[in-house]
């Protein structure tokens, strides 16, 4: 008989290094066609990038930041009302905001060219954790979206 998975089967491992489970979910996002251990050397060296460039602060702790700050406490969804799409604000669940922090870091060090991925990794996430750089763009932009809609928050559902 096949044993069957369930949500406690599946359950996600803290990471050996930091034993933390964010970091294991930030390398599983990094990860590309199942290759676990090379996003594993490309996280874990942008940590020591880290330590090296942010002496005053534990890597770990510069990372758990950085995600902090890039988190969008709102959003714009679009809902279509008698024929008109409007840009409704609302707000973003915990779970939205991480997937959301992971995201827009992952994207914004792809889009820099260049360098090792895990330069590139390093200095987004330091450019995250002092509030700026290409993530915390994208979060501004998506709070002033939300700023300059709020009349619609009425439709939200």
């Amino acid at each position: 008989m096949a044993k069957k998975f369930t949500a406690s089967s599946q359950q996600l491992k803290p990471d050996s290094t930091y034993n933390s489970k964010l970091v294991s979910k930030f390398i599983n996002c990094l990860m590309w066609d199942g290759k676990k251990s090379t996003s594993q050397r490309v996280f874990y060296d942008a940590m020591d990038i880290i330590a090296k460039k942010i002496s005053d602060a534990q890597p770990l702790e510069v990372f758990e930041k950085a995600i902090n700050n890039v988190k969008p406490l709102i959003e714009v969804r679009s809902k279509r009302v008698g024929g008109a799409s409007y840009q409704v604000p609302m707000q973003v669940s915990s779970k939205r905001q991480q997937s959301l922090a992971f995201r827009w870091i992952l994207q914004s060090a792809r889009g820099k060219k260049g360098k090792p991925m895990c330069e590139r990794l390093a200095s987004e996430l330091i450019d995250a954790y002092n509030e700026h750089g290409g993530a915390m763009t994208t979060r501004e932009n998506i709070h002033r979206m939300a700023e300059a809609n709020k009349a619609f928050a009425h439709f939200a559902w």
